[in-house]
C-alpha cells in the first residue's frame, strides 16, 4: 500500500487527482498506475485501469486471479467492473469514496471470489485528496 501512496503522490505532483494503485502477485509488484485523466485526456485513465493493464501485459494474461490490487481510494464502478473481468483475487483500498465508489452499488460488482479489505492508509489517502481539492478550489 505504501507504493500505491507513492503513486498517488506522483499524481498529485502532476496535477492529477491523487490516486495510486499497484498490482501484486506474491510479493512482487507487476503493475503500477496513477490517475492520468488530464495528462492523457482520457476519462478512463484511472490508477486502477493503468495498473491492471500493466499487470496484464507483465503476465501476458487478461486474468489476474492470483493478484492483489492495492489502491488509495475505493474504486469507482468502472474500475470495479474491470476488476470483475480480471477475476482479481483481492482488492485492498485506503479511503472510501461515498460519492463515486463502487460500494454504493454493493460488493456484487466485484467477482464473487474477490476478497475485499478497506481502510488501509485511509487517513493518509484522505489527507492527500483533501489537500488536492483545497488547492484546486483556491
Amino acid at each position: 500500500m505504501a507504493e500505491a501512496m507513492r503513486m498517488a503522490e506522483l499524481a498529485y505532483e502532476e496535477g492529477e487527482i491523487p490516486v495510486g494503485a499497484v498490482v501484486v502477485i506474491g510479493e512482487r509488484i507487476i503493475g503500477k498506475g496513477y490517475n492520468q485523466t488530464e495528462k492523457l485526456n482520457d476519462v478512463t485513465a484511472h490508477a486502477e485501469m493503468i495498473a491492471i493493464t500493466a499487470a496484464s501485459d507483465n503476465l501476458g494474461s487478461k486474468y489476474l486471479q492470483d493478484c492483489t490490487l492495492y489502491v488509495t481510494l475505493e474504486p469507482c464502478v468502472m474500475c470495479a467492473g474491470a476488476l470483475y473481468w480480471t477475476q482479481m483475487k483481492r482488492v485492498v483500498f485506503g479511503a472510501s469514496d461515498d460519492k463515486r465508489g463502487f460500494s454504493r452499488i454493493g460488493k456484487v460488482i466485484l467477482h464473487p471470489k474477490t476478497k475485499l479489505t478497506s481502510g488501509i492508509l485511509a487517513a493518509e489517502s484522505e489527507t492527500l485528496l483533501v489537500k488536492f481539492f483545497k488547492q484546486l478550489r483556491t
